[in-house]
């Protein structure tokens, strides 16, 4: 396979500021996925916006270059 082939394949996120590979056509449901995350448990930043539509979260494409930002609730007391 070649590296164009590969790269094609693939899509480069900056989450949390670290880069990570993700399959072409993933959305931001599949990245909680991929990450063991209840979206009824975090509040995702896609691009600098607060996506407040979590049943949209599987329709919103993510590409090469986007920047999210997932915070995680923490309960205590």
């Amino acid at each position: 396979m070649s590296q164009q082939s590969i790269a094609d394949e693939t899509v480069t996120l900056t989450v949390n500021g670290e880069d990570r590979d993700f399959p072409a056509g993933s959305s931001v449901a599949d990245l909680l996925e991929s990450h063991k995350l209840d979206p009824r448990l975090v509040v995702v930043e896609h691009n600098r916006s607060v996506l407040r539509d979590r049943d949209a979260y599987a329709t919103i494409a993510l590409a090469t270059g986007d920047v999210v930002e997932i915070v995680h609730f923490v309960g205590g007391g």
